[in-house]
């Protein structure tokens, strides 16, 4: 079984970003968004003309609160995401992603992830902190189905 579609490109700026974030909100898990171009697809026979889904080039992270100030969940506070949206949109581009840390277990979406993915087009990634190297995995969720994103690291 390979990978879903898209694969995620990114920069090794962006993901030693991401990775310093998450290390820094222990004991707590740390969250953000991903921000990158959208491109048009067919709606895969559903009816409803065009749809836009990420092309997997992520161009801007944001590095956001979480909310919940919890070891076991994430909420990406609401100002911060309102103000990357704008910002994103204001790039040319479009909020395409989330990621969070999973302080004591491995980087895949949990029961609490699958509930709370209700951007079926965004591509969720964790960080698992179990071990003393991070581990970064990516992955799209639609109606409760987990599918893995390969994740390329750029630069």
């Amino acid at each position: 079984m390979g990978f879903a579609t898209p694969t995620m490109r990114l920069a090794r700026a962006h993901y030693e970003l991401v990775v310093a974030h998450c290390l820094d909100g222990l004991p707590d898990e740390a969250c953000g968004l991903f921000a990158g171009p959208l491109a048009q697809n067919d709606d895969g026979g559903r009816g409803d003309g065009l749809s836009t889904e990420p092309t997997g080039e992520i161009t801007a992270v944001y590095l956001t609160t979480n909310a919940d100030a919890s070891a076991r969940t994430y909420t990406v506070d609401s100002r911060e995401l309102i103000k990357a949206m704008r910002d994103a949109e204001k790039a040319g581009g479009a909020l395409v992603g989330v990621f969070h840390s999973h302080t004591h277990t491995d980087a895949y979406p949990s029961s609490t992830d699958v509930r709370q993915a209700t951007y079926p087009e965004w591509i969720y990634a964790l960080v698992s902190l179990k071990h003393p190297e991070p581990v970064l995995r990516a992955y799209r969720i639609r109606d409760g189905e987990i599918a893995e994103v390969a994740v390329e690291i750029t630069g």
